[in-house]
Protein backbone atom coordinates (compact mmCIF):
# COMPACT_ATOMS: atom_id res chain seq x y z
CA UNK A 1 0.00 0.00 0.00
CA UNK A 2 2.87 2.37 0.84
CA UNK A 3 4.46 1.72 -2.56
CA UNK A 4 1.19 2.63 -4.27
CA UNK A 5 0.98 5.87 -2.29
CA UNK A 6 4.56 6.76 -3.23
CA UNK A 7 3.76 6.09 -6.90
CA UNK A 8 0.70 8.28 -6.64
CA UNK A 9 2.67 11.14 -5.13
CA UNK A 10 5.37 10.72 -7.78
CA UNK A 11 2.73 10.90 -10.46
CA UNK A 12 1.35 14.14 -8.99
CA UNK A 13 4.86 15.61 -8.98
CA UNK A 14 5.41 14.79 -12.65
CA UNK A 15 2.37 16.71 -13.86
CA UNK A 16 2.92 20.30 -12.84
CA UNK A 17 -0.22 21.69 -14.44
CA UNK A 18 -2.60 18.93 -13.42
CA UNK A 19 -5.91 20.38 -12.20
CA UNK A 20 -6.22 18.86 -8.72
CA UNK A 21 -9.69 19.94 -7.66
CA UNK A 22 -11.14 16.90 -5.97
CA UNK A 23 -12.64 16.04 -2.65
CA UNK A 24 -10.26 15.20 0.14
CA UNK A 25 -11.27 13.21 3.15
CA UNK A 26 -8.68 12.43 5.80
CA UNK A 27 -9.09 11.22 9.34
CA UNK A 28 -5.98 12.94 10.61
CA UNK A 29 -5.55 16.56 11.54
CA UNK A 30 -3.30 18.66 9.35
CA UNK A 31 0.35 18.96 10.28
CA UNK A 32 3.29 20.99 9.07
CA UNK A 33 5.57 19.54 6.43
CA UNK A 34 9.15 20.22 5.58
CA UNK A 35 8.72 21.57 2.05
CA UNK A 36 11.81 23.23 0.57
CA UNK A 37 11.25 26.97 0.40
CA UNK A 38 10.34 28.01 -3.16
CA UNK A 39 12.22 30.79 -4.92
CA UNK A 40 11.29 34.40 -4.32
CA UNK A 41 8.90 35.58 -7.02
CA UNK A 42 8.00 38.98 -8.41
CA UNK A 43 5.64 40.08 -11.15
CA UNK A 44 6.52 39.60 -14.80
CA UNK A 45 5.24 41.31 -17.93
CA UNK A 46 6.47 38.76 -20.42
CA UNK A 47 5.08 35.32 -21.19
CA UNK A 48 5.34 32.79 -18.33
CA UNK A 49 8.87 31.38 -18.25
CA UNK A 50 9.71 27.71 -18.16
CA UNK A 51 10.55 26.16 -14.79
CA UNK A 52 14.30 25.95 -14.26
CA UNK A 53 16.63 25.04 -11.43
CA UNK A 54 17.55 27.53 -8.74
CA UNK A 55 19.96 27.76 -5.89
CA UNK A 56 17.93 28.96 -2.93
CA UNK A 57 20.96 30.68 -1.41
CA UNK A 58 20.89 33.18 -4.28
CA UNK A 59 17.17 33.80 -4.56
CA UNK A 60 17.51 37.44 -3.57
CA UNK A 61 20.02 38.12 -6.32
CA UNK A 62 17.85 36.41 -8.89
CA UNK A 63 14.49 37.94 -8.09
CA UNK A 64 14.69 41.05 -6.00
CA UNK A 65 16.70 44.21 -5.49
CA UNK A 66 19.83 43.76 -3.41
CA UNK A 67 19.31 44.58 0.23
CA UNK A 68 21.22 44.46 3.44
CA UNK A 69 23.05 41.20 4.01
CA UNK A 70 22.68 41.44 7.79
CA UNK A 71 20.10 38.78 8.77
CA UNK A 72 17.43 39.36 11.35
CA UNK A 73 17.88 37.44 14.59
CA UNK A 74 15.76 34.28 14.52
CA UNK A 75 12.91 33.89 17.02
CA UNK A 76 13.78 32.28 20.32
CA UNK A 77 13.30 28.50 20.61
CA UNK A 78 10.20 29.04 22.75
CA UNK A 79 8.60 31.53 20.34
CA UNK A 80 5.57 30.35 18.34
CA UNK A 81 6.51 32.68 15.50
CA UNK A 82 8.00 31.43 12.25
CA UNK A 83 10.29 33.66 10.23
CA UNK A 84 9.47 34.00 6.56
CA UNK A 85 11.29 31.21 4.67
CA UNK A 86 12.88 33.78 2.36
CA UNK A 87 16.35 34.88 3.34
CA UNK A 88 15.82 38.55 2.54
CA UNK A 89 15.77 40.39 5.90
CA UNK A 90 13.82 43.45 4.73
CA UNK A 91 10.92 43.57 4.51
CA UNK A 92 10.26 40.45 6.54
CA UNK A 93 7.19 38.70 7.78
CA UNK A 94 6.46 36.68 10.89
CA UNK A 95 3.61 34.21 10.99
CA UNK A 96 2.29 31.41 13.10
CA UNK A 97 -0.85 29.31 13.32
CA UNK A 98 -2.79 30.22 16.46
CA UNK A 99 -5.70 27.78 16.00
CA UNK A 100 -6.40 24.64 14.01
CA UNK A 101 -9.76 22.90 14.08
CA UNK A 102 -10.61 19.61 12.45
CA UNK A 103 -14.22 19.24 11.32
CA UNK A 104 -16.26 16.06 11.40
CA UNK A 105 -19.51 17.43 9.96
CA UNK A 106 -18.46 18.41 6.46
CA UNK A 107 -16.00 20.36 4.34
CA UNK A 108 -15.96 24.15 4.72
CA UNK A 109 -16.96 25.85 1.47
CA UNK A 110 -16.82 29.48 2.58
CA UNK A 111 -15.54 31.88 5.26
CA UNK A 112 -16.60 35.43 6.12
CA UNK A 113 -15.43 37.78 8.89
CA UNK A 114 -17.24 40.77 10.38
CA UNK A 115 -17.39 42.67 13.68
CA UNK A 116 -15.22 40.31 15.71
CA UNK A 117 -16.83 37.12 14.38
CA UNK A 118 -15.86 34.58 11.75
CA UNK A 119 -18.56 32.57 9.98
CA UNK A 120 -18.01 29.24 8.24
CA UNK A 121 -20.38 27.40 5.92
CA UNK A 122 -20.04 23.74 5.06
CA UNK A 123 -21.75 20.89 3.25
CA UNK A 124 -23.40 19.94 6.54
CA UNK A 125 -25.89 22.84 6.03
CA UNK A 126 -24.66 24.44 9.30
CA UNK A 127 -23.33 27.95 9.68
CA UNK A 128 -21.03 28.36 12.67
CA UNK A 129 -19.90 31.59 14.29
CA UNK A 130 -16.45 31.81 15.91
CA UNK A 131 -14.95 34.56 18.01
CA UNK A 132 -11.86 36.29 16.66
CA UNK A 133 -9.06 35.43 16.99
CA UNK A 134 -9.08 32.37 19.26
CA UNK A 135 -11.93 30.65 17.37
CA UNK A 136 -14.09 30.00 20.41
CA UNK A 137 -17.45 28.90 19.05
CA UNK A 138 -20.15 31.51 19.70
CA UNK A 139 -23.08 29.81 18.08
CA UNK A 140 -24.46 27.71 15.29
CA UNK A 141 -27.58 27.77 13.17
CA UNK A 142 -28.80 25.38 10.52
CA UNK A 143 -30.88 25.80 7.42
CA UNK A 144 -33.05 23.03 6.04
CA UNK A 145 -32.04 24.00 2.51
CA UNK A 146 -28.82 22.01 2.23
CA UNK A 147 -25.12 22.83 2.07
CA UNK A 148 -23.87 26.40 2.41
CA UNK A 149 -21.94 27.25 -0.74
CA UNK A 150 -20.97 30.88 -0.04
CA UNK A 151 -21.14 33.38 2.82
CA UNK A 152 -20.99 37.16 2.81
CA UNK A 153 -20.96 39.32 5.96
CA UNK A 154 -21.83 43.01 6.06
CA UNK A 155 -22.24 44.63 9.47
CA UNK A 156 -24.99 42.77 11.32
CA UNK A 157 -26.27 41.18 8.11
CA UNK A 158 -25.17 37.78 6.90
CA UNK A 159 -25.93 36.38 3.44
CA UNK A 160 -25.77 32.63 2.82
CA UNK A 161 -26.39 30.69 -0.40
CA UNK A 162 -27.70 27.15 -0.28
CA UNK A 163 -28.21 24.02 -2.30
CA UNK A 164 -31.75 25.05 -3.23
CA UNK A 165 -30.24 27.95 -5.27
CA UNK A 166 -31.61 30.59 -2.90
CA UNK A 167 -29.99 33.20 -0.66
CA UNK A 168 -30.93 33.63 2.99
CA UNK A 169 -30.51 37.00 4.69
CA UNK A 170 -29.86 36.86 8.45
CA UNK A 171 -29.64 39.43 11.20
CA UNK A 172 -26.86 38.57 13.63
CA UNK A 173 -26.93 39.57 17.29
CA UNK A 174 -23.70 38.78 19.09
CA UNK A 175 -24.04 40.00 22.66
CA UNK A 176 -21.36 38.86 25.14
CA UNK A 177 -23.63 36.21 26.61
CA UNK A 178 -26.03 35.69 23.75
CA UNK A 179 -25.78 34.80 20.07
CA UNK A 180 -28.80 34.89 17.82
CA UNK A 181 -29.33 34.55 14.08
CA UNK A 182 -32.74 35.64 12.83
CA UNK A 183 -33.71 35.01 9.22
CA UNK A 184 -35.03 38.17 7.56
CA UNK A 185 -35.92 36.97 4.07
CA UNK A 186 -35.15 34.67 1.17
CA UNK A 187 -33.87 35.73 -2.24
CA UNK A 188 -36.03 35.21 -4.18
CA UNK A 189 -38.87 35.41 -1.70
CA UNK A 190 -41.14 32.43 -1.25
CA UNK A 191 -44.17 32.62 -3.48
CA UNK A 192 -47.46 33.01 -1.67
CA UNK A 193 -50.13 30.46 -2.50
CA UNK A 194 -52.70 33.27 -2.45
CA UNK A 195 -50.86 35.50 -4.92
CA UNK A 196 -51.67 35.01 -8.60
CA UNK A 197 -49.85 36.33 -11.66
CA UNK A 198 -51.03 39.73 -12.80
CA UNK A 199 -51.39 41.17 -16.27
CA UNK A 200 -54.05 38.96 -17.82
CA UNK A 201 -52.82 35.61 -16.62
CA UNK A 202 -49.24 35.97 -17.82
CA UNK A 203 -46.54 33.72 -16.40
CA UNK A 204 -44.88 34.87 -13.22
CA UNK A 205 -41.16 35.55 -13.66
CA UNK A 206 -38.88 33.09 -11.86
CA UNK A 207 -35.78 34.85 -10.53
CA UNK A 208 -34.18 31.80 -8.97
CA UNK A 209 -30.81 30.63 -10.30
CA UNK A 210 -30.87 27.39 -12.28
CA UNK A 211 -27.69 26.06 -10.71
CA UNK A 212 -25.85 26.53 -7.42
CA UNK A 213 -24.81 30.02 -6.32
CA UNK A 214 -21.02 29.98 -6.15
CA UNK A 215 -20.22 33.56 -5.07
CA UNK A 216 -21.67 36.82 -3.77
CA UNK A 217 -20.65 40.48 -3.51
CA UNK A 218 -22.33 43.51 -1.95
CA UNK A 219 -22.42 47.13 -3.09
CA UNK A 220 -22.47 49.08 0.17
CA UNK A 221 -23.58 52.43 -1.23
CA UNK A 222 -26.44 51.12 -3.39
CA UNK A 223 -27.57 48.26 -1.15
CA UNK A 224 -27.28 45.76 -4.01
CA UNK A 225 -26.34 42.11 -3.66
CA UNK A 226 -24.71 40.36 -6.64
CA UNK A 227 -24.92 36.57 -6.91
CA UNK A 228 -22.89 34.54 -9.40
CA UNK A 229 -23.92 31.02 -10.34
CA UNK A 230 -22.83 27.96 -12.26
CA UNK A 231 -25.79 28.70 -14.54
CA UNK A 232 -23.50 31.39 -16.10
CA UNK A 233 -25.61 34.32 -14.91
CA UNK A 234 -25.25 37.11 -12.37
CA UNK A 235 -28.37 38.34 -10.61
CA UNK A 236 -28.69 41.69 -8.85
CA UNK A 237 -30.86 41.95 -5.73
CA UNK A 238 -32.08 45.11 -4.04
CA UNK A 239 -31.98 44.31 -0.34
CA UNK A 240 -34.44 47.02 0.72
CA UNK A 241 -37.38 45.21 -0.91
CA UNK A 242 -35.81 41.78 -1.68
CA UNK A 243 -36.38 42.19 -5.42
CA UNK A 244 -34.26 41.00 -8.32
CA UNK A 245 -33.59 44.14 -10.36
CA UNK A 246 -31.34 42.67 -13.05
CA UNK A 247 -30.21 39.34 -14.47
CA UNK A 248 -27.03 39.25 -16.56
CA UNK A 249 -26.02 36.47 -18.96
CA UNK A 250 -22.40 37.07 -18.03
CA UNK A 251 -20.21 34.18 -19.20
CA UNK A 252 -20.00 31.04 -21.33
CA UNK A 253 -19.14 28.78 -18.39
CA UNK A 254 -19.43 28.57 -14.60
CA UNK A 255 -19.05 31.87 -12.75
CA UNK A 256 -16.55 31.36 -9.94
CA UNK A 257 -16.16 34.80 -8.31
CA UNK A 258 -17.68 38.28 -8.24
CA UNK A 259 -16.29 41.39 -6.53
CA UNK A 260 -17.38 45.04 -6.35
CA UNK A 261 -15.17 48.11 -6.36
CA UNK A 262 -16.78 50.15 -3.58
CA UNK A 263 -15.24 53.39 -4.88
CA UNK A 264 -16.97 53.47 -8.28
CA UNK A 265 -19.47 50.59 -8.18
CA UNK A 266 -17.82 48.55 -10.94
CA UNK A 267 -18.58 44.82 -10.79
CA UNK A 268 -15.98 42.19 -11.74
CA UNK A 269 -16.80 38.59 -12.62
CA UNK A 270 -14.62 35.63 -13.57
CA UNK A 271 -15.45 32.29 -15.06
CA UNK A 272 -14.18 28.90 -16.09
CA UNK A 273 -14.28 30.22 -19.66
CA UNK A 274 -10.97 31.97 -18.86
CA UNK A 275 -12.23 35.55 -18.87
CA UNK A 276 -12.63 38.39 -16.39
CA UNK A 277 -15.37 40.90 -17.20
CA UNK A 278 -16.08 44.39 -15.90
CA UNK A 279 -19.68 45.59 -15.58
CA UNK A 280 -21.08 48.99 -14.78
CA UNK A 281 -24.57 49.97 -13.74
CA UNK A 282 -26.37 52.17 -16.26
CA UNK A 283 -26.90 55.62 -14.74
CA UNK A 284 -30.41 56.01 -13.34
CA UNK A 285 -31.36 52.41 -14.17
CA UNK A 286 -31.16 48.96 -12.63
CA UNK A 287 -29.56 47.31 -15.66
CA UNK A 288 -25.83 46.73 -16.11
CA UNK A 289 -23.65 46.95 -19.19
CA UNK A 290 -20.36 45.25 -20.10
CA UNK A 291 -17.51 47.76 -20.25
CA UNK A 292 -14.43 45.56 -20.69
CA UNK A 293 -13.35 41.92 -21.05
CA UNK A 294 -9.97 40.93 -19.66
CA UNK A 295 -8.72 37.65 -21.09
CA UNK A 296 -5.03 36.99 -20.72
CA UNK A 297 -4.91 33.20 -20.37
CA UNK A 298 -6.97 30.24 -21.57
CA UNK A 299 -7.08 28.62 -18.13
CA UNK A 300 -10.22 28.81 -15.99
CA UNK A 301 -10.23 31.78 -13.61
CA UNK A 302 -11.18 30.68 -10.10
CA UNK A 303 -10.79 33.73 -7.87
CA UNK A 304 -10.78 37.54 -7.84
CA UNK A 305 -9.61 40.19 -5.38
CA UNK A 306 -9.49 43.96 -5.55
CA UNK A 307 -7.05 46.18 -3.69
CA UNK A 308 -7.62 49.97 -3.55
CA UNK A 309 -4.66 52.17 -4.38
CA UNK A 310 -5.50 55.78 -3.40
CA UNK A 311 -6.11 58.13 -4.93
CA UNK A 312 -8.59 57.00 -7.60
CA UNK A 313 -6.88 53.77 -8.52
CA UNK A 314 -6.94 50.09 -7.64
CA UNK A 315 -5.42 46.72 -8.51
CA UNK A 316 -7.46 43.76 -9.71
CA UNK A 317 -6.09 40.25 -9.14
CA UNK A 318 -7.26 37.00 -10.73
CA UNK A 319 -6.15 33.48 -9.82
CA UNK A 320 -6.36 30.78 -12.46
CA UNK A 321 -5.94 27.05 -12.87
CA UNK A 322 -2.48 27.38 -14.42
CA UNK A 323 -1.13 28.55 -11.06
CA UNK A 324 -0.61 32.18 -12.07
CA UNK A 325 -2.06 35.32 -10.52
CA UNK A 326 -2.62 38.02 -13.14
CA UNK A 327 -3.14 41.61 -12.08
CA UNK A 328 -4.41 44.79 -13.69
CA UNK A 329 -3.95 48.40 -12.61
CA UNK A 330 -6.68 50.98 -13.08
CA UNK A 331 -5.61 54.19 -14.80
CA UNK A 332 -6.46 57.20 -12.67
CA UNK A 333 -7.66 59.39 -15.51
CA UNK A 334 -9.36 57.06 -18.01
CA UNK A 335 -10.45 54.33 -15.61
CA UNK A 336 -9.12 51.69 -17.99
CA UNK A 337 -7.55 48.53 -16.56
CA UNK A 338 -4.09 47.74 -17.94
CA UNK A 339 -2.44 44.37 -17.49
CA UNK A 340 0.50 44.84 -15.14
CA UNK A 341 1.95 41.33 -15.11
CA UNK A 342 1.52 38.10 -13.22
CA UNK A 343 2.71 36.51 -10.00
CA UNK A 344 4.31 33.10 -10.33
CA UNK A 345 4.90 30.66 -7.52
CA UNK A 346 2.00 28.28 -6.99
CA UNK A 347 2.45 24.84 -8.44
CA UNK A 348 -1.20 24.02 -9.03
CA UNK A 349 -4.46 25.95 -9.40
CA UNK A 350 -5.06 29.14 -7.45
CA UNK A 351 -8.45 28.63 -5.79
CA UNK A 352 -8.91 31.70 -3.59
CA UNK A 353 -7.60 35.24 -3.16
CA UNK A 354 -8.06 37.93 -0.53
CA UNK A 355 -6.51 41.41 -0.52
CA UNK A 356 -6.12 43.66 2.50
CA UNK A 357 -4.04 46.82 2.70
CA UNK A 358 -1.01 46.17 0.43
CA UNK A 359 -0.99 42.42 1.06
CA UNK A 360 -2.46 39.69 -1.11
CA UNK A 361 -3.10 36.18 0.20
CA UNK A 362 -3.50 33.32 -2.28
CA UNK A 363 -4.62 29.77 -1.55
CA UNK A 364 -3.89 26.94 -3.93
CA UNK A 365 -4.35 23.29 -4.72
CA UNK A 366 -0.69 22.84 -3.85
CA UNK A 367 -1.86 23.08 -0.17
CA UNK A 368 0.01 26.35 0.49
CA UNK A 369 -0.91 29.96 1.18
CA UNK A 370 1.35 32.62 -0.28
CA UNK A 371 1.67 36.13 1.09
CA UNK A 372 2.43 38.80 -1.52
CA UNK A 373 3.22 42.46 -0.92
CA UNK A 374 2.77 45.28 -3.43
CA UNK A 375 5.27 48.08 -3.26
CA UNK A 376 3.86 51.56 -2.79
CA UNK A 377 3.57 53.52 -6.00
CA UNK A 378 4.58 50.71 -8.35
CA UNK A 379 3.56 47.35 -9.82
CA UNK A 380 6.40 45.57 -8.06
CA UNK A 381 5.23 42.54 -6.02
CA UNK A 382 7.21 40.18 -3.87
CA UNK A 383 6.36 36.90 -2.20
CA UNK A 384 7.02 37.44 1.49
CA UNK A 385 6.14 34.00 2.83
CA UNK A 386 4.80 30.58 1.94
CA UNK A 387 2.61 28.99 4.58
CA UNK A 388 2.48 25.20 4.59
CA UNK A 389 -1.17 25.44 5.40
CA UNK A 390 -3.10 22.23 4.79
CA UNK A 391 -2.86 18.64 3.63
CA UNK A 392 -5.36 19.24 0.86
CA UNK A 393 -6.24 22.11 -1.50
CA UNK A 394 -6.89 25.46 0.21
CA UNK A 395 -10.52 26.15 -0.67
CA UNK A 396 -11.22 29.57 0.86
CA UNK A 397 -9.59 32.46 2.71
CA UNK A 398 -10.62 35.50 4.74
CA UNK A 399 -8.46 38.21 6.31
CA UNK A 400 -8.95 41.03 8.81
CA UNK A 401 -6.81 43.60 10.57
CA UNK A 402 -5.85 42.76 14.13
CA UNK A 403 -6.42 45.91 16.15
CA UNK A 404 -5.69 46.47 19.84
CA UNK A 405 -6.60 49.82 21.40
CA UNK A 406 -6.88 51.54 18.01
CA UNK A 407 -3.42 50.27 17.01
CA UNK A 408 -3.02 47.90 14.08
CA UNK A 409 -0.97 44.96 15.37
CA UNK A 410 -1.01 42.84 12.24
CA UNK A 411 -3.32 40.61 10.23
CA UNK A 412 -5.50 37.61 10.99
CA UNK A 413 -5.93 35.14 8.14
CA UNK A 414 -8.53 32.37 8.19
CA UNK A 415 -8.16 29.38 5.88
CA UNK A 416 -9.97 26.13 5.19
CA UNK A 417 -9.02 23.24 2.98
CA UNK A 418 -10.45 20.05 1.60
CA UNK A 419 -8.66 18.25 4.44
CA UNK A 420 -11.61 19.35 6.64
CA UNK A 421 -9.47 21.70 8.73
CA UNK A 422 -10.04 25.35 9.64
CA UNK A 423 -6.99 27.38 10.64
CA UNK A 424 -6.22 30.85 11.95
CA UNK A 425 -2.91 32.57 11.20
CA UNK A 426 -1.41 35.65 12.82
CA UNK A 427 0.70 37.68 10.40
CA UNK A 428 3.09 40.51 11.28
CA UNK A 429 5.08 42.51 8.75
CA UNK A 430 8.32 43.89 10.13
CA UNK A 431 9.33 47.39 9.00
CA UNK A 432 12.47 47.65 6.87
CA UNK A 433 15.66 49.12 8.32
CA UNK A 434 15.86 52.90 8.06
CA UNK A 435 18.88 52.83 5.85
CA UNK A 436 17.02 50.68 3.33
CA UNK A 437 13.60 52.29 3.56
CA UNK A 438 14.11 54.38 0.41
CA UNK A 439 13.11 52.04 -2.43
CA UNK A 440 14.31 54.46 -5.10
CA UNK A 441 17.98 53.74 -4.35
CA UNK A 442 18.16 50.19 -5.56
CA UNK A 443 21.42 48.57 -6.49
CA UNK A 444 21.61 46.76 -9.82
CA UNK A 445 21.33 43.00 -9.71
CA UNK A 446 24.67 41.40 -10.35
CA UNK A 447 24.75 38.31 -12.55
CA UNK A 448 25.58 35.01 -10.90
CA UNK A 449 28.47 32.97 -12.20
CA UNK A 450 27.09 29.45 -12.30
CA UNK A 451 30.53 28.02 -13.04
CA UNK A 452 31.82 28.90 -9.56
CA UNK A 453 32.76 25.80 -7.65
CA UNK A 454 30.85 26.91 -4.52
CA UNK A 455 27.58 27.35 -6.40
CA UNK A 456 25.56 24.16 -6.66
CA UNK A 457 22.40 24.31 -8.75
CA UNK A 458 19.72 22.21 -7.10
CA UNK A 459 16.38 21.39 -8.63
CA UNK A 460 13.42 22.98 -6.90
CA UNK A 461 10.95 20.46 -5.48
CA UNK A 462 7.84 20.99 -7.58
CA UNK A 463 5.29 19.01 -5.57
CA UNK A 464 3.95 19.53 -2.07
CA UNK A 465 3.51 16.82 0.54
CA UNK A 466 -0.06 15.78 -0.17
CA UNK A 467 -2.12 13.44 1.91
CA UNK A 468 -1.88 9.93 0.37
CA UNK A 469 -5.63 9.37 0.70
CA UNK A 470 -6.36 12.67 -1.09
CA UNK A 471 -4.02 11.74 -3.95
CA UNK A 472 -5.63 8.31 -4.15
CA UNK A 473 -9.09 9.86 -4.47
CA UNK A 474 -7.79 12.22 -7.15
CA UNK A 475 -6.33 9.40 -9.24
CA UNK A 476 -9.38 7.21 -8.83
CA UNK A 477 -11.83 9.99 -9.63
CA UNK A 478 -9.93 11.41 -12.61
CA UNK A 479 -10.63 14.86 -13.95
CA UNK A 480 -14.39 14.38 -13.99
CA UNK A 481 -14.78 14.57 -10.22
CA UNK A 482 -15.17 18.13 -9.06
CA UNK A 483 -15.65 18.79 -5.32
CA UNK A 484 -16.99 22.29 -5.99
CA UNK A 485 -20.17 21.04 -7.74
Amino acid sequence: MEQQQYKMRSKSRSNNNNHLCNLFEDEETSTAHNIPPPPRMISFKSQPPQIISYDHRHDNLLYSPSRSSTPLPPPSPDSPWTLSPHHTPSPSLLHHCIASLHRHDGIIFSIAASKGLVFTGSDSSRVRAWRQPDCTERGCFKSTSGEVRSILARGNMLFTSHKDRKVRVWNITAAPENFQAKKLTNLPRNRSIFKFPSGGGGRRRNNRHKDCISCMAYNHAEGLLYTGSYDRTVKVWRISDSRCVDSIAAHDDHINAVVVNQDDGCVFTCSSDGSVKIWRRVYGQSSHTLTMTLKFQPSPVNALAISPSPPNSCFLYSGSSDGFINFWEKEKMSGRYNHGGFLQGHRFSVLCLVAIEKLLFSGSEDTTIRVWRREEGSCFHECMAVLDAHRGPVKCLAATLEIEKVVVMGFLVYSSGLDQTFKVWRIKVLPPPEEKSNHHHRQPIEPIDTTHHDLKITECEMSPVLSPSWVEKKLQGGDNTNPFH
